[in-house]
This record gives structure tokens, sequence and C-alpha cells, in this order.
């Protein structure tokens, strides 16, 4: 039944976002110190980089295989370097000053958006664990299929990751949400510091790591 596309596409779009990586923590801090609101704009943000990754998953696995082979160490070092420098800033954020600057006014929920989905795009090897994923829930495109049937698979799968992803991250930013007022001032600029240093270093290790591979291959 055409239903089980949907129910798929759901559960990798959930699976696929729960990794808590820079993003997720990103959106975490975004939760304490902004509010609810701005976690969950951030959080979509990065539902909507990564479906832009799942159409590609699923359309042209081909197509995404040789690009990213050919092109992984420049990818991983501009993503490491971004959410690095990501990880320096919220470190040097103080929260309780960002919480009384968006007292009485509108956060800034566009700004919020664009820089998840512009840092989730700077991780297109995600793409290949959607393929894992798709693989393992026999989430396939089928180009020999009739038109109608290769449109409505491919059309509930894909909304239905949109639907999975989209809903991880209003859980979070639900649960986060619920939690917040329990924090001070103090324990939130705790929290910020130590986010920015786990963000940071998950980039510099990117980076580390791809800099040591291409001179290993260099002296191969």
């Amino acid at each position: 039944m055409t239903i089980q596309f949907l129910i798929r596409g759901f559960i990798v779009g959930f699976i696929a976002s729960v990794s808590l990586g820079p993003v997720g923590v990103m959106c975490i801090q975004r939760t304490l110190s902004k509010g609810r609101l701005s976690g969950l704009v951030s959080g979509l943000g990065a539902a909507t980089a990564d479906t832009l990754f799942a159409i590609i998953a699923f359309f042209f696995i081909a197509l995404v295989n040789s690009f990213i082979e050919k092109n992984m160490a420049i990818i991983t070092l501009i993503g490491g370097c971004c959410v690095a420098f990501v990880g320096v800033r919220i470190f040097m954020t103080n929260p309780a000053v960002q919480i009384r600057r968006n007292q009485g006014r509108k956060t800034d929920l566009w700004q919020d958006y664009i820089s998840t989905f512009l840092l989730t795009l700077t991780n297109p090897a995600f793409v290949l664990w959607l393929i894992l994923l798709f693989s393992a829930f026999n989430l396939q495109y089928d180009p020999t299929a009739e038109d109608l049937t290769r449109v409505t698979s491919g059309f509930l799968t894909i909304s239905g990751f949109l639907a999975g992803t989209c809903s991880w991250w209003y859980l979070l930013s639900w649960v986060i949400g619920k939690l917040r007022q329990r924090f001070r001032p103090h324990h939130l600029l705790w929290i910020n510091r130590v986010m920015g240093i786990v963000i940071a270093m998950l980039g510099a290790w990117a980076v580390i790591t791809t800099v040591i591979q291409i001179i290993e291959d260099i002296h191969l």
C-alpha cells in the first residue's frame, strides 16, 4: 500500500534527525537562551536542509555518491571550519544578555532558520547516512515503475521524511523549553560554555582528521 511509503519515510526522517550533532546542540542552546520558538525554528532550518538531502539521496543516489567521493576532503574541511566557528561564537555569547535583549521584542527567527539551514548544508556526507536508512527500510526509487507509482511513492516518502524530521525538532524544543524555566542566568552561561566547547571540538576534530588523511594520502 502507498501509505507504507509515508510511514517509512516518517520513521527515516525521525531517526535521521535524532543524532545530537552540532546543529542539535545549537538548537538546544537557542531554546535555553532565546526561547522555545527560536529553538524550533532553528530545527526547522535543519529539517529543510535534511529534506533536500533526502530528495537527492532518494532520486539521485549515483550522482551524489560520485560527487561526494571526489570532494569529500574539501567538503569536510569547510564544514568543520564552519562548525568550529559556530562553537567559538556560542562560547563567547552570554545568554543572560541574549535573554534581556530578546525580552519585549521579537527574536530574529529568519536568522535562526537560515543559519542552521546553511550549517546543515555544509555536511552533504549526511546523504550517505540517508542512503543507508532508505535502503534499510526498503525505500528505493524505481525508474522502471509506472509514472503514477513513481511520483506517488516519491512524494509520500519525502513528505513522510519531512514530517518525521520536523516532529523530532518539535519534540526536542518542547522538552528543552519545559526545562528552561529551571535554569538561572549563571546556569545558562555555563551551558553556553560547555556547548560551545563541544561544538568547537567537533568541528576541530573533523578538520584535524581530514588534514591527517590528506597528508597520509600524499605520502602514499
